[in-house]
């Protein structure tokens, strides 16, 4: 499948905090099934900086067009990394999408809290999510192993990353797309519903927990594919 013929061929995808690139397996085998080149980027999660620069040298190896893929936390990484050339379109997966200036801990003011997602945090500065509630507040429709998987296999983030401002939001000159998992227990909806609209993102809704890249993947791959076909021609 060639970005000339039949719309955009590369995809890379980003992760979020407390997991890493092996979530996006389903993703991944649906789009390559199809004809596409994905990538997974492995964020080290130590900062906004350390991030945007691993998905960079992802996105460096893209030989055309590119649709950047966020899931969570990833989103605000694609938001920085995604003014790179490569990038015709991002897909924003029950994810983050701060605007210029503005930094991921500044997205939840106004919104309501979500007590299951608990962030046990070292005095080192990183955090895990809470053992007991990671199924409840993370991948809720999982199934138990794969839940137990996902806490057993996560990946903490290092906070601070939380209060740095993006600076300059891709979606500002770049057509978006957006899942959003209506039973998130990890994000507020009206909070990711703001962000999406705000973006001028393309809605697209599914019941699934935070853990939607993994337990909704036939969706979430389906967005993606449309984001494929329809970038090059969005006009911002």
């Amino acid at each position: 499948m060639s970005h000339t013929d039949e719309g955009i061929k590369n995809v890379v995808l980003v992760h979020g905090a407390f997991a890493d690139g092996s979530g996006w397996r389903s993703v991944y085998d649906t789009l390559t099934a199809g004809g596409h080149r994905v990538t997974i980027v492995q964020n080290p999660l130590t900062s906004l900086a350390d991030d945007v620069a691993a998905t960079t040298r992802v996105l460096d190896l893209q030989d055309g067009p590119t649709i950047l893929v966020g899931h969570s936390w990833g989103g605000t990484v694609i938001t920085e990394a995604g003014n790179h050339p490569a990038v015709a379109g991002l897909v924003y997966v029950s994810a983050l999408a701060p605007d210029s200036g503005e930094s991921t801990a500044q997205q939840y003011e106004g919104f309501a809290p979500t007590p299951n997602f608990t962030i046990d945090v070292g005095e080192d500065g990183f955090g895990f999510l809470h053992h007991d509630t990671f199924k409840l507040g993370f991948a809720a429709d999982a199934g138990d192993e794969d839940a137990a998987f996902l806490r057993d296999s996560q990946v903490p983030i290092n906070m601070s990353a939380f209060a740095t401002p993006v600076t300059h939001a891709a979606w500002r000159d770049k057509p978006a797309w957006a899942v959003i998992a209506t039973e998130d227990q990890s994000f507020d909806q009206a909070m990711l519903r703001h962000m999406a609209t705000r973006a001028g993102a393309e809605i697209t809704e599914v019941s699934a927990s935070h853990a939607v890249f993994m337990t909704q993947a036939g969706t979430v791959a389906d967005v993606i594919h449309t984001a494929t076909q329809n970038a090059l021609a969005e006009v911002r």
